[in-house]
């Protein structure tokens, strides 16, 4: 039934060009084919199969070279599915149908006497920058020295204000300093650009699990036995603000925030907000040392490689922003776990130029996750560059975390992830590290807090064993591995 409507919707368009119309068959088309693509094409013939020439035979040279542009995609998704559309079309209707594209590619475009250039802003508002403004010292209530500080009433903290690992609370980088802090744990709530728009609750859901589970972000493990919430100084940073009409009124202040946070020396953790933060937490990371690359390890369903479309940063395309600008070189970055529909041949061919390593669940399955582990940490020690370790829960398999922005089918485990992120972490030297797109309105349970807490909790584990100074490869404690007796 859908096809005989936009089959006959497309056949009543050719009597009709005002620009009403042309928005109505905008709409038309895209019902009729899979949203409009604006991923970078892999190189195309500039001929079409001799089976279209009686199809063709009305058409402009205009509309000739149409059909074999990359325009013609805006419309309908592939080559493929373009040939098959004009080989059931007679003459006469092949040319209407082609007509009605090139209109439809003409009403999609940027029109400045009815489009917005901007989203109107306010600026004669009073409070315009209200929600990024620093508290200034002179508003304090209370006058202190720099440094870390308690929120607990209780010598052993297992209630009260929830924070990340339960640390004290930092608020300002002279607190890092003093404090000789080397791990910050900062929330970003950002949940603008995700298909479940709730990752603007995920930073306080992580908190809240250090009370309600037992296994906490700082816990000791039974992998390596090392207490991360012993070896290192943790603090919770609290979260940076944003703008939540608006990413691009964000980014710069995010970007901001991370690269003064970074240029004290502690190692970032950011717990997420969606997957468009990638792009300001990654870039003030490496803008708070210009002189220093980082191989940057990106774990998700999907490569986030999309060239930007109406709106310039979502989650969609941070990888495409950072490498296109130069803050990482493509052969600098590595993916883990692509799969579902935005792994596209397109995609993946675009990532192959770049000279990016991507790993997809289709290696996984045909070479098993052994080889793919090794593959990955091989890259990332032979770069000799700080890693900085971004994870999307759409990596995740959906039944061990059900609260992913953008869940797909078939991911990886929490017991394949675990010991990869431990490994990372102590085997390189750390960057930072981000856990994203999480949603809790997705998940009633604190199955989807409980494992991400496992996440930072590797990763943890694993500075504290490069801290105390575990060098072994792949280093298990030995009495956790053999009971010693027979």
């Amino acid at each position: 039934m859908t096809k005989r409507i936009c089959h006959s919707s497309l056949m009543h368009s050719r009597h009709m060009r005002s620009g009403l119309i042309a928005s109505i068959l905008v709409t038309a088309l895209i019902g009729c084919a899979t949203p409009a693509t604006t991923e970078p094409m892999p190189p195309e013939g500039a001929t079409l199969p001799s089976t279209l020439n009686n199809h063709l035979a009305l058409l402009t040279s205009e509309q000739r070279a149409f059909l074999v542009s990359d325009e013609a995609l805006l419309i309908v998704p592939s080559r493929l599915r373009l040939i098959n559309e004009l080989e059931r079309r007679s003459p006469e209707q092949a040319q209407g149908y082609v007509s009605d594209m090139m209109a439809a590619v003409e009403a999609l475009a940027y029109r400045p006497d009815q489009d917005m250039d901007a989203i109107p802003l306010n600026r004669e508002a009073p409070n315009f920058n209200n929600w990024k403004v620093l508290r200034p010292d002179a508003l304090r209530e209370r006058q202190r020295d720099p440094g870390p500080f308690s929120l607990s009433r209780y010598i052993h903290p297992w209630g009260g204000i929830p924070t990340f690992a339960g640390a004290p609370v930092a608020v300002t980088p002279e607190d890092l300093l003093v404090g000789n802090v080397e791990v910050a744990f900062t929330g970003i709530p950002q949940s603008l650009s995700s298909g479940n728009r709730d990752a603007r609750n995920a930073p306080n859901m992580i908190r809240a699990n250090y009370g309600i589970a037992s296994y906490g972000v700082a816990s000791r493990d039974v992998y390596t036995l090392v207490d991360p919430g012993a070896v290192l100084n943790i603090v919770d940073f609290g979260d940076f603000a944003v703008d939540r009409l608006s990413m691009a009124r964000s980014v710069d202040h995010i970007r901001e925030m991370v690269m003064a946070l970074a240029a004290t020396g502690v190692v970032p953790f950011f717990a997420g907000g969606d997957a468009s933060i990638m792009y300001p937490t990654v870039r003030g990371v490496r803008e708070a040392f210009p002189d220093r690359p980082v191989t940057v390890v990106h774990f998700s369903a999907h490569p986030n490689a999309e060239p930007p479309r109406h709106h310039p940063w979502s989650d969609r395309d941070p990888v495409y922003n950072l490498v296109t600008e130069g803050v990482i070189n493509g052969h600098d970055l590595i993916q883990i776990g692509l799969r579902g529909p935005k792994a596209t041949p397109q995609q993946l061919v675009w990532l192959r130029d770049q000279g990016v390593r991507y790993h997809t669940m289709a290696e996984v399955e045909s070479r098993g996750w052994d080889h793919v582990l090794q593959r990955v940490l091989a890259a990332a020690k032979a770069s000799g560059q700080p890693v900085y370790i971004s994870m999307d829960a759409s990596v995740f398999d959906p039944s061990e975390i059900p609260a992913a922005g953008r869940a797909v089918p078939n991911g990886l485990k929490i017991s394949q992830l675990q010991p990869l992120i431990r490994r990372l972490c102590a085997e390189t030297t750390l960057a930072g590290f981000e856990l994203l797109d999480l949603a809790p309105m997705m998940d009633f349970s604190y199955v989807s807090a409980l494992n991400s807490t496992a996440m930072f909790n590797a990763c943890l584990s694993g500075l504290a064993m490069r801290k105390v100074g575990i060098t072994d490869t792949d280093y298990l404690a030995p009495l956790a591995v053999d009971h010693g007796q027979p």
